[in-house]
This record gives structure tokens, C-alpha cells and sequence, in this order.
């Protein structure tokens, strides 16, 4: 700051469209500006830091933050030499109370000190003063500009940043070397820049310390290059953006005129407003808030910078956390309670292996603690090492679960956390310049996001891959894409680093092989596990060392009458009573139906007392139970709630299954009755398990669902033991006894058994992106595979060699692949294969092969007369394939929606090939002697079923109409959203089908949120269902924005039965999206601004020179 004047800071309020004119902005240059510095200003004093304040001769005033509601208030404001590189970044508000000299006042001390706030030497009295004197003049205006113009052409402006950052709307304008002439010296004191960023986001510290600094070097530079001549006209100058606007200044002969008395009857004082803002700021409470949270918070940089070093040497010093700033540790106890890491956790972070950056598998029983190990890896990746990160995760659920969990970290620490799972995620990711990207993905979405990395050569961005439940890799077709998407990594990148856990591996040589990695084994648990088996009335512990693997342990002592023996033989009303309402306990049960039946019948026999339980906090469950759905609420649910007791399965929606496990994680419920697909979601612990019986519907149970069920017993931090008990009938007891002593079955590829979806859709990729595009090149790749390392063992009756040649013939009979007749080799294996358009489409939409022609048919057969006078076309042509073969229309419901179909509708039926004549004979069971395809006549019932969801947005009432369990309506619904995604991605890679873009974009978005347009942006905030966005809707949180901003605090006040844990994680996951959105419309900005480098009169004038 110029010590030859004073620089006033201006801020700006306006709502959305009527922004003040940037004209209208002056800087007022004095007379005064133009005399030399006093002498007997010290050197040190001009230099002071930003912690400073600078004096002149005068008493201290203080200029106060006032934001009224159409005039402008000064304020200082710290001054940023850089500010224009970094667009977008607000100031954050002073305190209200800021006290002159830093010196404590009281609310009853004047707030100006021994300075008279309202007498005639008051700076109101000479604010006043000046504003008579000094307004500009229209006829002045034009003189102004000369000047201006003159002055900016003299070669003065070193650095010209003006940034007014928009923000909802609010916009600041930051004009850094504003000036404003006093007619007499005047001491004028100027609180400390640091003062000022007292809130400022962790996510910024980098950026404001290097403000700081650039600030300070600015101030030298000024201080050093003045001359007595100067004044802060220049200063305003450096401040001024030549290239996009130019303000107004008045030379010292205009400052010296007086405004019309027209223009002081048409303005309100100044000074008016002056005292009544500042009167309402005395009165009002002084602002408190910590300097230490803003110390530790200006450290995160620093210990970023050590970390990397850390990470880069071989010394043992590995920083503050682990590599990381301490402030990581400040979030994992805040955020999650995590104020200590294990033993095996922190031997496991400071392997070698993990310090040479080795690929790693690590596995340890449930609940022992893996996640938190791979998330300090990854925030190593992304704050250190400055490299974007992709989790796997095998369901939608716990994708969902590990964002809004880890947002807050992306808020508070810097990068972005982004959701790939069902219609959600962009192909290829936007490419972050600053910040880095956490990818948290489920198996399919994973696979398309390393192949369009792949394409885009953007593959060596990704620093680290995680793989939660690697065990999956040997299940089924969503194994056989696990293994296609590592196998990819490991062929295409050197430096990306994989890391893979799981709780039941068996044959780890295999997948250390494959993954060359390093492998560490814990058999730690937080909570000691004992498991019992449960025969007639007999409990026996389970015990390695005895004989036969079982010791007797005791009898049940519950009295049981005739009759309830016949309903319970299997004694659950007395395993469960032993441990609920106080603890918490799980059942698991081999069907759907079981489970309804099962809970029904412990709360049938259950003592009255059980109702008192936490009363008021159950009926609230009950209550918005029916408000997610609509006034409805399941029968069974509504009998059981009031005793603490709910079933878990699919078939329950979205919202429920959301609420009920939000009531049984805070206690408000004490049981569930679950099917296994519980033990593989989200984390919901209990005190005991019980296992209803050895069997997942008719098959008998693996050891590895057994692991997962049991390991699902003992909360850490609440329960001191955990405790399983699986019921067996004599029968079983042979095979149960094998079970419990048997090793973990072992892991196999998949790609051969899901041959559509496994190794022709691999070959398929593998030409389509390049990576290998002749035999002897997709051998060698096929070498590295999961499926290559157990080539012996799965592979008895054909070589890979083989196998590779016909899937090569297949997928070329198919027109997805062509040989290049261009090569003049005569041997086979160099022969190129290139990729058909229509292949090309098949892999980009991730299409099952099986389905991919008869999709490309469909859509061609559309476009012959394409009805777009409602959805249904356009659903029918979405609606998943593989959903068609588990579907049996009820016919009487066919023919009576079929009946109800308007005349545009009834010629969709028509286009594909439904008659309403075919439905009437089916419904009144007569012969039918034409021949229709059945899956179409399928396909379409599915469609009825999803356009009238998408017009009634009510599952509950479309299950009734249609005689459907809500739940298969719900999966229906997640199908159709992600296959419409897939053949919007499909689409595009085929001209002919362009005319489905557009419209594909806007029905994938109405199938995946399926509610009125309004909920919408609430809904794309991770863990916000319908429910709950129709509450927040309600409470009037009506955007994207309104949640960014909310407190916590406030929301658990207004929201019904949301914790505050909740509210933390629905807040920071809105931030998280706000910001997503913010930063790619700032890049996008920056790339249209950015000067092309080979623009041809540049390149011309290059060679000239």
C-alpha cells in the first residue's frame, strides 16, 4: 500500500441481472496523491508485512465491512498481486467486530475508541464532505477517460488483474490499488491482511499462501520503485485490465469541482447509511472464531511439499501422517471417529513393498480394518503424488455409501470425488489441470472408464487402482470384466499401481501372479468372533482343535409352550431375546419370503415391553416410512417396526431399505431379518448373527458367503465379543462340519464361461483401442490374464492359442471385426484385425454381444416410423434385454393396460409387433396359431410397466396396478436407466443413428431419478433418494446451491430423522458437485480463451522473424 494514500476497497451487492455498470466505478486521485512521501516515514514501516498495520499521524479509525443493499462500502481488502490467474475465488466476510489495534473492547466501549463517531472531525463528517466534493460530473466524464487513457498508455501498468468472481448472486469486485484523497493527512488504520482469511477452505491454503507471498514481494517492489512524483494514480493502473475495461479518473482539476444540487436531491447520504450500518454493527455480537483452526489449516501445503519429499527419499521419515498432512488425521477423527490406527494398519502402510510402490494384495477378516489402509493410499496419490485414483467397488450401494464419506475429505483436502455407477459418469473424465480426481466406480463403469482412458492416451493419469472384494474376480460375468479391466492397466501403464483386498482368498500364488504383487495377511479382528452351531436345543462352539471341530458349549434356557414349538422349532424367539432391544442382532435367511415370515413371527411372540423400546423414535420411522411412499407403508413393516424389527432385502425400494438402515445404525431398530446380499453391501454390524439355515435359497452355503455373513458380528468401539450361531438340522451336519473346516474355495477366470461378456467382448476391445491388433499380439496379451496364468487348470480340451483363434473368426462372422487385406505378410498370426463401426459401438456401450445385432436392428427398424408423440417407443427401445427372460406377463393386466392405450401409444404396439387381438386370446387362454415373438411381446410388457412408472413416478402404485413386487419394479426401473445409458453410448458411434442422442440424453435422465423435474438437482447429490429430496424440497432447500450452503445443524432441526452425521455428508457431497460443476465450466472457459498454437498467420510471422 502506497503510503501517499489511502487505498479504499470497494464491495458490490447486486441480485442476479442488475449489476452495477462497471463505468460507474471510479477512482478518485487527489491533489494530495501527488506530493512526495513524508520524510520521517521510516523504510521498515513501508515494507511491513501483511500482520502490520500503517500509520500515518491521525488517531486509529477503523473502516468496517458493510454490505448494504445498493450502494458501495469501503472496506480493506488484503492486496493480491496474482488475483486474476485464479478466477472464480471469493474474499471470505470480515468479522463484524474487528477491533482497532487489536486491543479487547467490550459491547459497552465504544467501538471507535476515544474517536467521536458522529461530531464534526468524524470520518463520517469527512466521508461526507468528500462525497459533496469529489462525484463525478457527467461533462467531467469524458475528460476523465482522457486521462485514463493517457495515463495507461505511459507505460506504468506492470500488472493489470481485475476479477469479478460471480457467485450465486453476489459478485466482488476487487480493484487493488483503488485510491481515495483526504483533504488533510489523515491516520487511518488498516486491519491485517491474515485477519481477513480467517474461513478461508483448506481446500485453498495453497493458493491464499501463495497470495501472501506475491503479496509481500508486490509491496517491496512498490516501496522500492517510488519516487517522491508517484502517486496512486499508478497504482490504479497496475490494477486496471487494459484489455477488458477501463474506469474513470479524475485529474486533480476535476476533484476539485462540486456536484449539482440535482444529483444531491437524487442520491440518499451516504453518511446516513454509514451510521445506521455501523450503529447495527455495534450493537450486534462479536464474531468468534479460532485463529488456530486457520494455523493449521495454512500448513497443509507445507506438509504436502514435505510429504512429497518423503515420499521421493528412502528415509523411514515418512511425515506427518503417513505421508500426509496432519490435517488428514484431523478429518478422520472428526468425520469418523478414528483417532488411532491399528498395529497391522500401520504395518501394513510402511511395507517396502507399499514404499517402492509394488502392486499389493492384502487380506483380512470382516471389519478389520481394510478400507481405511487403501483410502490413506489413495489421498497419498492424490496430494502427493498429484495422480487421479479409481476405487472398484462391486455395488451401486456401497459406491454411493464411500462418496458421501469421502466428499468431505474432497472439500477440505483439494480434489474432486466423482461417481461412475449405474447411467452415472462422462467418457472419457474431464481433464482436471489443478485439482486431481478420485474415481469411485463400480466393476462395469470401471471397465468403460480405463478404456476411454486408454483411447484418450490418458491411461499413465492414473496413479493408483483399488479393488475392494478381489474375490469377485471369480464370479460370474462381472468377474470375467474385473479381470478385463485390470489386465488392460497391467499391459497399457508401468506406472499405475494396483492395490487389491479382500476377506476370503483362498488361492493367492494365482492373483499375485497375475497382479504381480506382494501379498500381506492379518488375522486380525477389532472384536473377537466366536461361532457357535445351533443343533435342537444344543449349542456347540466352534474349535479347531477338537476331534471333529466342534466342543459342546450349553443348552438353550427358554421355556417354550406346544405351540410356539411348532411355530419356532428352530428356538429363534430365544437366541434373539437374549441379546435385543439393548443389542443388535442379524438373521439371515435363504428367500425373500422367509424373511417377511421370519420377522413376523419373532414379533408375534415377543413381549408387550419390546413396544416401549425407543417408542417415540419408532413411531417417527413408521411416519416416514409412509411419507417416501406416498401415504403407503408395507403391512409387514407396519406390524413389526413398533417392536424393532424390519426384513432387509431386494425387494424393498431405495428409500426404505435407505431409512431402515440409517433406524438400525442409530439403534432405533435391534433386528434384522436379511438375505445374504446384505453381507456383501453395505456395512451394518451386529452383536450376534444367526444363520437361519445352510442354504442361499436351494444351494447349500460356500465357506466364502459363510465368512461374510459371520464376519457382519462384533461392532468395533461398542461390543467387546461378537458371536455367530448357524442352526443346522441333523442331516446337515456332516456337510456343516466339512464347511467349517474346509479352506476358502478358490478364485477362477471367468472369461471362457461368460463368453459374450468375457473373451470375445475383450478381443473386441483390445483392437478397437489398439492395444493389440493381430493373433500373435493378442496372444501375448492373453498370456498376462488371470485365464492365461491358469491356462492348465481350466484349460483341458483347447490350447489359449486355440480358443484365441476362434473367438478372432467368430466375432469376424459376426461383423464386428474385419482382417486387413492391406498386409503383405502370408503368415496368419500377422495379419491386422480392424474394428467394424458396428463393433466399434458394441464395446463403446459396453452391449452384450449376444444382444448387439439384435439392438442395431431395433433401432434401424425404429427410425421407419419413430413415434415421438410419447415415451413408449423410446422406453420400449431401452429396456434391458436380459431383463425380457425373467419376465411372465399376467395376462388379464396385459390386456387390460393394452385397453387403455391411447391411439399413438396402440401404434407403438403395432410398430414392433403386439397385437391387442394376440393379448385377448392369451388373457382368455385360447389357442393361438400365428407365431410372435415371445420376447418381444415380453419386452413390451416390461415397457408398460416403466412408462407408466416414468407418468405416476409412484412405484407403490405401479406395483399394484401390475401385481409386482416394488422392489423388481425398483431393479427394472436401475436396469433400464444403465442400458439406456449404454445405448446412448452406442449410438453414437453409428451415423446413421444419430437422430437418438438427443433424445437418449433425456429419457436416461428421467429413468434414473424417476421424479418430478423439480427434485432433480436435489437427487444428483450422492445419497439424496426421492424421500428425502421431497423433505428437503419441502423445507425449502429447492437446489444445488442451497445444500452447499446449509449447516449441518440446521438441517437436523428441520429434516426429519436425519443425523448429524448425514446432514455432514449430504452437505459436503452437494459442495462436492457444486465444485465439479464450477471447475468445468472454468476450464472450459480457459481452453475456448486459450491462444491456439498453430494458428496460420502466427506461424507465418514466426518464420519471418
Amino acid at each position: 500500500m502506497d503510503e501517499n494514500g489511502s487505498r479504499i476497497r470497494r464491495r458490490v451487492s447486486y441480485r442476479k441481472r442488475t449489476r452495477p455498470s462497471l463505468e460507474s466505478i471510479g477512482a478518485v486521485c487527489t491533489a494530495a496523491e501527488h506530493e512526495p512521501a513524508p520524510e520521517n516515514v521510516d523504510e521498515e514501516e513501508m515494507v511491513a508485512g501483511s500482520r502490520r498495520r500503517k500509520t500515518l499521524d491521525l488517531q486509529p479509525v477503523e473502516v468496517r465491512p458493510l454490505l448494504l443493499e445498493s450502494h458501495v462500502i469501503p472496506y480493506p481488502v488484503p492486496h493480491f498481486h496474482d488475483w486474476g490467474k485464479h478466477p472464480g475465488l471469493l474474499l471470505p466476510r470480515m468479522p463484524t467486530e474487528k477491533r482497532v489495534r487489536d486491543q479487547p473492547y467490550d459491547s459497552e466501549e465504544d467501538m471507535f475508541g476515544d474517536y467521536d463517531s458522529f461530531a464534526e472531525n468524524s470520518l463520517l463528517h469527512q466521508i461526507d464532505d468528500l462525497e459533496q466534493k469529489y462525484i463525478h460530473l457527467p461533462e467531467q466524464k469524458k475528460q476523465d477517460k482522457d486521462l485514463a487513457t493517457k495515463v495507461l498508455s505511459s507505460g506504468h501498468i506492470e500488472d493489470n488483474k481485475l476479477s469479478i468472481p460471480v457467485v450465486g448472486e453476489s459478485a466482488v469486485l476487487k480493484d487493488n490499488e483503488h485510491t481515495m484523497n483526504l483533504s488533510e493527512p489523515k491516520d487511518v488504520t488498516v486491519e491485517s491482511e491474515m485477519d481477513l482469511l480467517y474461513d478461508v477452505p483448506s481446500s485453498q491454503v495453497l493458493f491464499f499462501e501463495n497470495l501472501h507471498n506475491s503479496s509481500n514481494n508486490l509491496s517491496n517492489h512498490f516501496t522500492k520503485g517510488r519516487d517522491g512524483n508517484s502517486s496512486s494514480c499508478q497504482a490504479l493502473n497496475e490494477a486496471l485490465p487494459h484489455s477488458q475495461m477501463e474506469l474513470p479518473q479524475q485529474n486533480d482539476k476535476s476533484c476539485s469541482k462540486v456536484q449539482t444540487s440535482a444529483d444531491v436531491t437524487r442520491r440518499r447520504s451516504l453518511k446516513d447509511h454509514l451510521k445506521s450500518a455501523m450503529t447495527g454493527n455495534a450493537k450486534a455480537q462479536t464474531a468468534v472464531f479460532s485463529k488456530t483452526k486457520q494455523l493449521q489449516e495454512t500448513l497443509i501445503s507445507e506438509e504436502i511439499n514435505v510429504a512429497k519429499k518423503a515420499l521421493e527419499s528412502s528415509s523411514d521419515d515418512r511425515g506427518p501422517f503417513y505421508s500426509l498432512p496432519s490435517k488428514v488425521k484431523d478429518l478422520y477423527v472428526q468425520f469418523k471417529g478414528i483417532e488411532k490406527l491399528y498395529e497391522w494398519q500401520h504395518t501394513c502402510l510402511t511395507l517396502n513393498s507399499v514404499q517402492e510402490r509394488k502392486n499389493l494384495i492384502y487380506s483380512l477378516p470382516t471389519s478389520g480394518g481394510k478400507t481405511l489402509v487403501a483410502e490413506i493410499l489413495m489421498l497419498q496419490e492424490l496430494l502427493c503424488r498429484r495422480k487421479d485414483v479409481l476405487m472398484i467397488l462391486p455395488y451401486v450401494a456401497i459406491v454411493q455409501e464411500k462418496i458421501s464419506g469421502l466428499s468431505v475429505f474432497g472439500v477440505e483436502l483439494g480434489f474432486f470425488v466423482e461417481e461412475y455407477a449405474g447411467s452415472k459418469g462422462r467418457f472419457p473424465p474431464i481433464k482436471r489441470r489443478e485439482k486431481k480426481s478420485l474415481y469411485i466406480a463400480t466393476i462395469e463403469k470401471g471397465h468403460s472408464l480405463v478404456n476411454s482412458l486408454i483411447e484418450t492416451e490418458r491411461i499413465s493419469s492414473l496413479g493408483l487402482v483399488v479393488v475392494d472384494e478381489l474375490h469377485m474376480i471369480g464370479e460370474g460375468s462381472r468377474g470375467a470384466i474385473l479381470e478385463m479391466t485390470l489386465a488392460k492397466i497391467l499391459y497399457t501403464s508401468k506406472t499405475t499401481h494396483i492395490i487389491g483386498m479382500s476377506a476370503t482368498l483362498n488361492n493367492v500364488k494365482d492373483l499375485q501372479e497375475f497382479l504381480q504383487a506382494e501379498y500381506y495377511s492379518n488375522q486380525f479382528r477389532p472384536v473377537e468372533l466366536k461361532e457357535y452351531l445351533k443343533i435342537n436345543d444344543k449349542i456347540y462352539e466352534v474349535n479347531s482343535k477338537a476331534e471333529n471341530g466342534i466342543t459342546f458349549s450349553r443348552l438353550l434356557n427358554y421355556k417354550y409352550s406346544d405351540t410356539l414349538k411348532r411355530v419356532d422349532p428352530d428356538h429363534l424367539i430365544a437366541l434373539v431375546t437374549e441379546v435385543i432391544p439393548n443389542y443388535s442382532c442379524l438373521v439371515f435367511c435363504p428367500t425373500k419370503k422367509n424373511c417377511e415370515n421370519v420377522a413376523e413371527m419373532i414379533c408375534r411372540f415377543l413381549n408387550k415391553d419390546y413396544l416401549k423400546h425407543k417408542e417415540k423414535e419408532k413411531c417417527e420411522v413408521i411416519k416416514n416410512l409412509k411419507s417416501i411412499s406416498g401415504g403407503n407403508l408395507c403391512p409387514v413393516l407396519r406390524r413389526t417396526v413398533p417392536y424393532g424389527v424390519a426384513y432387509h432385502h431386494s425387494g424393498l425400494t431405495s428409500d426404505e431399505r435407505k431409512l431402515l438402515e440409517e433406524a438400525y445404525s442409530t439403534g432405533v431398530l435391534c433386528l434384522f431379518t436379511c438375505t445374504s446380499t446384505l453381507a456383501a453391501g453395505v456395512n451394518l454390524p451386529a452383536r450376534r448373527v444367526i444363520v437361519r439355515a445352510p442354504y442361499v435359497a436351494k444351494e447349500f452355503l460356500k465357506k466364502n458367503q459363510y465368512k461374510q455373513m459371520i464376519g457382519r458380528a462384533g461392532r468395533a468401539g461398542i461390543d467387546t465379543v461378537g458371536e455367530s450361531i448357524l442352526i443346522l438340522q441333523e442331516k446337515d451336519k456332516p456337510q456343516v462340519l466339512e464347511l467349517i473346516n474346509s479352506p476358502l474355495e478358490n478364485c477362477y477366470s471367468h472369461l471362457l464361461q461368460e463368453i459374450t461378456k468375457g473373451i470375445q467382448t475383450l478381443f473386441l476391445s483390445l483392437i478397437g483401442l489398439k492395444i493389440a491388433t493381430n493373433l500373435r499380439d493378442i496372444y501375448h496379451f492373453m498370456s498376462g490374464t488371470f485365464l492365461g496364468i491358469q491356462e492348465k487348470i481350466l484349460l483341458k480340451e483347447k490350447s489359449l492359442w486355440e480358443i484365441t483363434e476362434e473367438s478372432l473368426q467368430c466375432l469376424t462372422d459376426k461383423g464386428l471385426l474385419q482382417r486387413d487385406s492391406a498386409t503383405n505378410s502370408e503368415e496368419e498370426i500377422q495379419h491386422n484385425f480392424r474394428i467394424t463401426n458396428l463393433g466399434r459401438a458394441s464395446f463403446k456401450g459396453m452391449i452384450d454381444l449376444a444382444y448387439c445385432d439384435i439392438l442395431y436392428r431395433d433401432l434401424k427398424k425404429g427410425l421407419e416410423g419413430l413415434v415421438l408423440e410419447n415415451l413408449l417407443h423410446l422406453v420400449y427401445l431401452t429396456t434391458p434385454y436380459d431383463m425380457v427372460l425373467q419376465c411372465n406377463p399376467d395376462w388379464m393386466i396385459y390386456f387390460r393396460q393394452f385397453g387403455q392405450l391411447s391411439p399413438a401409444e396402440q401404434k407403438v404396439a403395432a410398430l414392433v409387433g403386439v397385437s391387442e387381438s394376440f393379448i385377448g386370446k392369451k388373457a382368455s387362454g385360447q389357442a393361438i396359431k400365428k407365431k410372435v415373438d415371445k420376447d418381444i411381446v415380453n419386452r413390451l410388457y416390461l415397457s408398460f410397466i416403466l412408462y407408466t412408472l416414468l407418468k405416476e413416478t409412484n412405484i407403490w402404485s405401479v406395483s399394484e396396478k401390475f401385481n409386482m413386487p416394488r422392489g423388481y419394479i425398483q431393479s427394472l426401473l436401475t436396469g433400464a436407466a444403465s442400458f439406456s445409458s449404454c445405448v446412448l453410448h452406442f449410438c453414437e458411434e453409428l451415423e446413421e443413428l444419430w437422430v437418438y442422442r438427443a433424445l437418449l440424453v433425456e429419457l436416461t435422465k428421467k429413468l434414473t431419478y424417476c421424479v418430478k423435474a423439480e427434485l432433480i438437482p436435489l437427487m444428483e447429490v450422492t445419497g439424496v433418494l426421492e424421500g428425502r429430496a421431497k423433505q428437503l424440497y419441502n423445507a425449502g432447500y429447492k437446489s444445488l446451491m442451497h445444500l452447499a450452503n446449509a449447516n449441518p445443524e440446521v438441517l437436523i432441526k428441520t429434516i426429519a430423522h436425519l443425523s448429524r452425521r448425514q446432514a455432514k455428508q449430504i452437505v459436503s457431497s452437494a459442495k462436492m458437485l457444486l465444485n465439479e460443476k464450477a471447475e468445468a465450466l472454468r476450464e472450459e472457459v480457459e481452453e475456448l480463451l486459450r491462444l491456439p498454437s498453430d494458428i496460420p498467420d502466427m506461424a507465418a510471422s514466426m518464420e519471418k522473424a
